[in-house]
């Protein structure tokens, strides 16, 4: 399933890069994290709890960051799995460029699913995912506008 969309944040590129790289932002940002940390380089571990649908489900998993082509881009990619409930992974490309008032963000990802997950049917994935998305992004947002603001 592939996801994509674009935001306007308020601030410089480099600040919003700072902030989203940052492993305490991110943990606030990401809906349902519990734990995250970085395991090695540009890769980290995290938990969080999701409900999707009628399942609810601890996920453990990890995500890499290829900030190779920084600082116009990054790369990211992941899995995570919540045993019974299922898995998920995917990669992602994330874009900031300036834009008039700040900086352009956009995004798209790639997501697969499986297990009792997939049973749900991708209707009903989709707009979970969407929703996590737009929550992570409303949090960055708010975390890059205080930043601002001090």
């Amino acid at each position: 399933m592939i996801v994509q969309g674009e935001r306007i944040i308020a601030v410089d590129p480099a600040v919003v890069w700072r902030l989203a790289l940052d492993p305490a932002t991110l943990k606030a940002c990401i809906p349902g994290c519990e734990d995250l940390e970085r395991a090695d380089g540009q890769t980290y571990r995290a938990t969080m709890v999701a409900k999707i649908g009628p399942v609810k489900a601890r996920f453990s998993g990890q995500v890499s960051i290829d900030e190779s082509e920084m600082p116009s881009a990054c790369r990211l990619t992941g899995e995570g799995s919540g045993g019974v409930a299922g898995f998920a992974k995917g990669r992602a490309l994330v874009r900031v460029q300036s834009s008039d008032g700040g900086s352009r963000l956009s995004y798209e990802a790639d997501v697969n699913i499986g297990g009792k997950l997939a049973s749900l049917g991708e209707r009903l994935f989709r707009s979970i995912v969407e929703r996590n998305i737009d929550s992570f992004f409303d949090t960055l947002q708010d975390v890059c506008s205080k930043e601002a603001a001090e």
